[in-house]
């Protein structure tokens, strides 16, 4: 009974862990998209009144082009190629979805971020309560994975393992197979779809998953590259789950 009972719980967490991020990305898009639609809309004029006009620009009329510029650029607005990009949103579903799942576990890039009062305050409580959440979902994966850890252990034993070996065997299995699944196998993976060298890639895992989170590597951000639909969706479960194998470690 207690064995299901536990099951049962850990069912409902996950549910109600990944309900949450779900719920959490609704709102980021519904609250975020129309309002970068109309910064797309304001760095396209910009950009179409310089290109009408770029020889006849004073230097201060140039200095202020450019500020414009850099602001639309730090709002996530890159105004390159022609209109059809701008109906491209940073805030599509799995982008949205990208960021609540950075947003609860700590990593926070900082390329994208809400810019409308009610998408910021609402980050605000999502954050608060949804924070504890992860740390609780990370606590519950990773001890459902020290489990798995025991029944290896027992296995062993029964063989007649001494248990000294055998603790360092089950770290050194779950700490290789972690290193594989969660950092050498995804790096191949973005490599081929970002285009990065392999290097690039196991930095980009490594920094994501330890949630340093530079930001000057994120996924999906590349205008010139096609990426298959709910890319960043994938992405983000690997970093959550990347999480739990982190957590299984410490655990250990």
């Amino acid at each position: 009974k207690a064995m299901c009972s536990g099951k049962l719980q850990t069912a409902l967490l996950v549910a109600g862990y990944f309900v949450y991020l779900l719920v959490g990305a609704a709102v980021f898009q519904a609250l975020e998209r129309t309002a970068e639609k109309q910064e797309k809309m304001a760095a396209a004029q910009m950009k179409e009144a310089f290109l009408q006009n770029f020889t006849q620009l004073t230097v201060a009329e140039m200095e202020q082009f450019m500020k414009n510029l850099i602001e639309a650029i730090q709002k996530g607005v890159y105004p390159v190629g022609n209109e059809s990009q701008f109906e491209e949103s940073n805030w599509d579903f799995s982008n949205s979805f990208f960021f609540a799942g950075t947003v609860v576990s700590t990593i926070g890039y900082g390329t994208l971020h809400p810019k409308t009062a009610g998408g910021q305050i609402f980050c605000v409580f999502f954050a608060l309560f949804g924070i504890p959440l992860n740390i609780v979902f990370l606590h519950r994966v990773g001890k459902m994975l020290s489990l798995l850890c025991k029944k290896l252990g027992k296995f062993l034993y029964e063989k007649g393992m001494r248990k000294k070996k055998i603790t360092f065997l089950t770290l050194l299995f779950f700490l290789a197979t972690g290193i594989l699944v969660f950092l050498c196998l995804p790096s191949v993976f973005f490599q081929i779809t970002e285009g990065w060298s392999y290097s690039e890639g196991i930095y980009f895992a490594f920094i994501t998953l330890s949630t340093i989170g530079f930001g000057d590597y994120v996924v999906g951000k590349q205008s010139d590259r096609k990426y298959f639909s709910y890319y960043r969706v994938l992405v983000a479960i690997w970093i959550l789950f990347g999480l739990a194998w982190i957590a299984l470690l410490f655990n250990l």
